[in-house]
């Protein structure tokens, strides 16, 4: 069968290339239009809990992600003095959850997404626009510079500020500051021994977790007024927050360089959206759903609805029908979770952790229960199910 059914995908991150992927395997003509000069993705690494590792499954790059990624769940919740509030365990994790939840860095695996696209698919430096949605007579049409294209799909996956979705829904308000600002580094700390960790203060979170290859992935968060800026450095302003907080982080902050440093204001999509789709394009990832970063889903989320459009392509209401409910849900318990764990009241604080330390002691860590119904997802379709029968289809 002749790869005829067109698909132009509109961003060349996680979930753009991973759309892209499952596309390319169901037979359909890709191509990706990324508008930065590479693919080199903006954030220092990603957590995978097994919702995605399954959908990667489909894709045929699970285990190989699984190899090259730390396993996480060795450690648990402390407060800046260095109490534990709550332990966890890697195994604990993989048995709760039917597999495990690893963390790699985010260009790793945009290698390895990109890696499952022929030569010639991805097109950086190529911003474009979204010139009609189209219906189910006319295709939709994309345009770059002059030039315009046209796909019998179009995926938008052009992130938070989306031009696609504004296009789909000019009436939608769009993100909102979610209230508090985030630091990152990936950076080698030598000599550093500890447990992963997560550390809550009074309107402040610090994680630190070491990487296979041996570096160690360090973030931080802290309210503040939106578009507010170190007067000097961001590695000097994490000093000022987090300096005195307990071992490893002053080790961290002290190997880190201020060109180390990723800051970023957090925004979320706090209106959920009437669909995921119009005409003929179908939005995923922060596109569709930008949560905060407090349940480590946005990527995950992402990879689903990659594996899920791919399933629904030729009926984008069933895609709506089938991410909107289960996305909408998750970002409302990120922001839950946020307003949870970056509390600043004095007297809530010290109740939330109370509340931690007796709940952890009555059964499972409160990191596990977090990802209860969402790390048991399984994908539509067992792993490389539809690739098989398109390769069959193909034969014939």
């Amino acid at each position: 069968m002749a790869q005829s059914a067109r698909a132009i995908v509109i961003g060349g991150g996680i979930g753009g290339l991973a759309a892209a992927a499952a596309l390319y395997g169901r037979g359909w003509g890709v191509t990706v239009l990324e508008r930065a000069p590479t693919l080199e993705p903006v954030g220092a690494a990603i957590s995978l809990a097994p919702n995605a590792l399954r959908a990667l499954d489909v894709l045929g790059i699970g285990d190989e992600i699984r190899d090259l990624a730390a396993w996480q769940g060795d450690g648990g919740l402390r407060t800046p003095g260095g109490r534990w509030l709550s332990r966890s365990s890697a195994e604990a994790a993989a048995a709760r959850f039917g597999g495990p939840l690893v963390l790699l860095p985010r260009a790793t695996l945009v290698d390895r997404l990109a890696a499952l696209l022929p030569t010639g698919t991805v097109r950086t430096a190529a911003a474009a626009t979204l010139a009609d949605p189209g219906d189910h007579v006319r295709p939709a049409r994309v345009s770059i510079g002059e030039a315009e294209l046209e796909a019998e799909l179009v995926v938008g996956a052009d992130g938070i500020n989306s031009g696609v979705r504004e296009a789909l829904f000019p009436a939608h308000p769009g993100p909102v500051y979610a209230g508090f600002t985030t630091w990152r580094v990936l950076i080698p700390v030598p000599g550093a021994e500890f447990a992963s960790h997560e550390t809550w203060g009074r309107g402040h979170i610090w994680g630190t977790h070491p990487l296979k290859d041996g570096r160690v992935y360090a973030y931080a968060a802290a309210t503040t007024p939106a578009g507010e800026r170190a007067p000097d450095d961001e590695q000097a302003e994490l000093l000022r927050r987090y300096g005195d907080w307990h071992d490893p982080i002053p080790a961290v902050l002290a190997a880190a360089r201020p060109e180390d440093v990723l800051r970023h204001d957090v925004h979320h999509i706090a209106e959920p959206l009437p669909a995921y789709h119009r005409g003929r394009v179908a939005l995923l990832g922060d596109a569709a759903h930008a949560m905060p970063p407090t349940l480590g889903q946005g990527g995950n989320q992402a990879v689903e609805d990659a594996i899920v459009l791919a399933h629904h392509c030729d009926d984008l209401a069933a895609y709506t029908a089938a991410r909107l409910p289960r996305t909408t849900a998750i970002a409302r318990q990120a922001v839950r979770v946020a307003r949870l764990n970056m509390a600043g009241n004095r007297a809530v604080v010290a109740a939330r952790d109370t509340a931690i330390a007796t709940l952890s002691k009555a059964g499972p860590a409160l990191f596990l229960r977090g990802f209860d119904g969402i790390a048991h997802w399984r994908p539509p379709y067992a792993s490389g199910e539809e690739h098989a029968g398109n390769r069959e289809r193909e034969s014939t």
